[in-house]
């Protein structure tokens, strides 16, 4: 140290704050972009299927369940709804008769469990307009048009119900899609046919009440027949086993049992018909 050198002055090393802060912001870029792409939370209700980029594309045979995973930041994680969904559709048809109709329909559906795979690869998110909507459309199609307006709107709406359902789940299973149930919500015809099935209807209605009263009015008859033929053979074969003894005897308990009764009465035995006891009420 000179002697002219102030003793508290001291020479510190220069730092190159703007290294650091690049690096730092470089660093936070990174974990951003990481945080999004490597480290995924699967949603409950959901299904995941990872796009590996540089090792072989979808992994169609192990889909990611619900819970946090790491997966590479280059690879992409597509994820399926699992759940149960519902959709409608309204159209026009043509019944047997040439007639157009309407009708609207509800379904729910969801994706094969562990099938999604398959499905991103070969269909996609859009599967509901792929394939659950036309699908549904030409069923509909093809099965009302075998029936009648009539048989629709009343008679065969369950059965045609559960044929389209069938014919649709069958087509949907094949692309790995879960058709759970078909509806038919409503049923709109033509004004005058309409009030032409709701009368027919009726007078079938009446019909069948007629018919009933009258089935029932048949069965009372034959139900008295039988009965007044049951009582014509039982008195038969009573009066074939009578005799002028039984009667008597008959008689004779008849008249005792009268005789015990607390009413004041004179008995007169053998002054009746056939030698019976008489019975003269002093009351």
């Amino acid at each position: 140290m000179s002697l002219g050198q102030n003793p508290r002055e001291f020479n510190f090393p220069k730092i190159n704050f703007g290294k650091y802060i690049v690096f730092a912001f470089i660093f936070l870029f990174l974990f951003a972009i990481l945080s999004n792409t490597t480290f995924l939370t699967i949603d409950p209700g959901y299904e995941g299927v990872l796009f590996k980029r540089f090792s072989g594309g979808i992994d169609k045979e192990n889909p990611y369940g619900q819970g946090f995973h790491v997966i590479m930041p280059w690879n992409k994680m597509y994820e399926y709804e699992t759940r149960v969904k519902e959709g409608d559709e309204s159209m026009s048809v043509l019944s047997k008769n040439g007639l157009t109709i309407i009708v609207e329909l509800s379904y729910r559906y969801r994706p094969e469990e562990g099938k999604i795979g398959y499905l991103h690869e070969e269909i996609g998110p859009d599967y509901l307009d792929r394939i659950i909507v036309p699908e549904i459309r030409s069923a509909t199609r093809e099965v009302i048009g075998k029936y009648l307006p009539e048989e629709l709107y009343s008679t065969k709406r369950e059965a045609i119900q559960d044929e389209i359902e069938q014919l649709t789940k069958e087509s949907c299973s094949e692309k790995y899609i879960y058709l759970d149930k078909v509806l038919i919500r409503e049923v709109a015809l033509p004004d005058k046919l309409k009030a032409s099935i709701e009368q027919k209807l009726q007078e079938e209605q009446l019909a069948f009440q007629y018919e009933f009263k009258l089935d029932r009015e048949r069965k009372e008859a034959e139900r008295k027949i039988i009965e007044a033929q049951a009582k014509a053979d039982a008195n038969k074969i009573l009066n074939a086993s009578l005799t002028d003894k039984i009667l008597k005897d008959k008689g004779i308990e008849a008249t005792l049992e009268l005789a015990q009764s607390p009413n004041s009465k004179v008995v007169i035995v053998g002054s009746g018909d056939g030698g019976l006891p008489l019975i003269l009420n002093n009351n």
